[in-house]
């Protein structure tokens, strides 16, 4: 098989789909790897190393996607790639479809076969393609809410970690899963007081028993977060139901319980933010005000640190593409249920219900 490497053009995303080292193992197998010139110099990947792990580098996009029947990217494709996938391509990336409906028609009409990393599911409905990105992101989530709770930086002026005669900063993390574990553990490193929160009291009493004394776990319903907001300085959303749209925790009318300059992290951007009044941003652009509430939704935050994230995300990934490469997409997933729970659309039809029912879409199961 070919399989194709394109470079990331969305805003300040300096990941890419696949590092050299992934090359070589997909070489080894007996595949070509054709590299869009450039695609990794974002992630310390210079032209040469994916030469060296024998793959052939294109100068352009347009030629990468001729080439492969195969694409591994990182992010969703964005508008100037919708008319270059083709029927029957396989793209296998980060798709979240439920919060983008013109992506959503986009690959439809395209006939692709779409295997979002995201969805990517096992039997015990852990997902292997996300957590390392979710862990990423988290650690994230609480360094760039103690960079913006910083006045000059919008916020109300406090240290996270307090200093002696000082409290810390109060920070709530909502959502117990991997984001919200590694931003609290992250958080909870700085000095901060930290409340976590989750609908899952297995995963509630887990959570106590493994973070630092400084986390404090609460149930997750709407009364327990109003009585956290006039206190708290710092709020993590990470709240995630695979493939469909996140749940609102924050709603507009529940800003006023908050002092100014009280930063909101939406970690959920990627699945419509569970803030009401979160809408995404970027990396150049990162935060915005509303009722003196500061807001980041940066919806690839990940891509901030791009070495990391790719290496990590190439480390998740490797295995599936190898198989997807190997095998075809069908046999694939035949022989791993966990991939086949990745495929969402194939031939133009939405085989994945959520994002159907998300869009009002016919929903087709996937049939292998």
């Amino acid at each position: 098989m070919k399989v194709g490497v394109p470079k990331e053009i969305k805003n300040n995303e300096n990941r890419v789909g696949m590092t050299p080292s992934g090359v070589a193992e997909l070489v080894k197998h007996g595949h070509q790897v054709v590299v869009q010139h450039t695609a990794g110099e974002g992630s310390g990947f210079p032209d040469e190393a994916y030469q060296q792990a024998g793959a052939q580098i294109l100068p352009r996009m347009e030629d990468v996607y001729a080439e492969a029947d195969m694409i591994v990217k990182v992010k969703e494709p964005i508008a100037p790639e919708y008319a270059l996938i083709r029927k029957g391509q396989v793209v296998f990336t980060y798709f979240h479809f439920a919060c983008e409906e013109e992506l959503t028609h986009a690959m439809l009409k395209s006939g692709a076969t779409c295997i979002a990393y995201e969805t990517v599911e096992r039997n015990d409905h852990s997902l292997p393609l996300l957590i390392p990105m979710s862990e990423v992101a988290g650690r994230m989530a609480a360094q760039n809410g103690a960079y913006y709770l910083q006045k000059t930086k919008g916020g109300k002026g406090k240290l996270m970690a307090g200093v002696p005669g000082v409290m810390p900063a109060n920070v709530l993390v909502l959502g117990g899963g991997t984001v919200g574990e590694a931003a609290a553990r992250i958080a909870a490193g700085m000095g901060a007081n930290v409340t976590i929160t989750d609908v899952s009291l297995p995963r509630l009493k887990q959570l106590a028993a493994e973070l630092p004394a400084n986390v404090h776990t609460l149930y997750s319903s709407e009364h327990n977060i109003r009585q956290q907001l006039p206190t708290v300085d710092v709020v993590i959303g990470s709240v995630l139901i695979p493939g469909d749209a996140a749940p609102k925790l924050i709603t507009r009318d529940m800003l006023r319980l908050m002092e100014p300059g009280t930063v909101l992290v939406d970690v959920a951007i990627d699945q419509g933010g569970c803030f009401e009044t979160s809408r995404p941003t970027t990396h150049s652009e990162p935060v915005y005000e509303v009722d003196g509430i500061v807001h980041y939704a940066v919806a690839n935050i990940p891509g901030a640190v791009p070495n990391t994230s790719t290496v990590a995300l190439t480390n998740a990934t490797l295995r599936y593409a190898i198989a997807l490469a190997d095998k075809g997409w069908r046999q694939a997933c035949r022989e791993d249920e966990s991939l086949a729970r990745g495929v969402n659309m194939v031939d133009g039809h939405c085989t994945y219900e959520a994002v159907a029912k998300v869009w009002h879409l016919d929903y087709t199961p996937l049939v292998l």
